[in-house]
């Protein structure tokens, strides 16, 4: 049976996440510890600690996502007994670079670094307030994309995230995702839901932020994945470290194409998906992309104990 990894994004951290197998697995100690080395403080502590408000700072929540995810990786592999050899790699957004590290394109010390820029960046790009976004719920993409377009036909909103069909979300200046909300309503959607969220990801006013990113990338070393990476913004998979580079850089102001990503490794023969690293977004999103996927969580010690078992049987 092929099978995929997938690595969450931002939303999914949780002060407390991955204490329990820091505690009880010496490798993964080490990816925290490895963390706190590369960036200079102590991530671990902000991550088992909080408080909240801190960890939910997008310059801490991306690398502190990035690495419990990677802990939780170490972890199954020693409990598998054996390297994964997964079909494909992907994550959404921020997991984006995750999936990058644990296909040994990136070093854990260039990509916790390299989101913690990321985080920083995004931050700095907009100030406090002049940033939202909302996921409509009940409204396919040409609907969304039509709100969108009457309400602030410069782009100051554009669609940010298909997430699976039914679920997009929109980015932008606050004025113009507002309205694109109220209009969203009266066009019929299920469910209009605001976003906590700090900065508008993945629209035009990242752009500044994509040739920052550019330039920290030369400061990185890259090899070529073990497995294919699907892509945010292509929805295709990418294995040479140009194009990865490449994808990257536009990933930062583009939508993520997660529906789509899904849908090709489904074509491909893919039939389960496991979710490594905190929350279960991505699985619950997977399953609403196609019927029949099977998607499992890999986050806690007894989850990461169950699929183990699951594993073993396909290495």
């Amino acid at each position: 049976m092929k099978y995929a990894l997938i690595f969450p994004g931002q939303g999914s951290q949780e002060v407390g996440m991955g204490k329990d197998i820091q505690t009880a697995f010496k490798k993964a100690a080490d990816v925290f510890c490895r963390a706190d080395d590369a960036l200079s403080f102590s991530l671990s502590r902000i991550i088992f600690e909080g408080p909240e408000d801190e960890l939910r700072r997008t310059a801490y929540t991306q690398p502190a996502i990035l690495t419990m995810s990677l802990a939780c990786l170490s972890v199954l592999e020693e409990m598998v007994e054996a390297p994964l050899r997964p079909d494909f790699l992907a994550g959404h957004s921020l997991g984006e670079y995750t999936a990058l590290v644990a296909a040994g394109t990136l070093s854990l010390e260039d990509g916790v670094r390299l989101v913690h820029l990321r985080g920083k960046l995004m931050q700095e790009a907009v100030p406090e307030g002049r940033g939202a976004m909302a996921a409509i719920l009940g409204l396919d993409l040409p609907a969304v994309s039509a709100v969108c377009t009457e309400v602030a036909p410069e782009g100051e909103c554009q669609p940010a995230n298909f997430n699976s069909p039914g679920q997009i979300v929109i980015s932008g200046e606050t004025e113009f995702v507002q309205k694109a909300m109220a209009l969203s309503k009266e066009r019929g959607a299920k469910k209009v839901i605001p976003l906590n969220v700090s900065a508008p990801f993945h629209s035009r006013q990242m752009r500044p932020v994509a040739d920052k990113l550019l330039e920290a990338f030369e400061k990185c070393s890259w090899s070529d994945p073990s497995a294919p990476i699907v892509s945010n913004v292509k929805a295709l998979p990418v294995s040479g470290v140009r194009d990865i580079q490449d994808a990257l850089f536009h990933q930062t102001y583009m939508p993520v194409l997660w529906s789509d990503s899904v849908n090709l490794m489904a074509n491909d023969g893919v039939e389960s998906f496991y979710e490594v690293g905190p929350g279960s977004v991505l699985g619950s999103l997977v399953k609403k992309c196609r019927k029949g996927l099977i998607a499992h969580s890999c986050g806690t010690l007894a989850e990461l104990e169950k699929i183990s078992l699951l594993l073993k049987e396909m290495v």
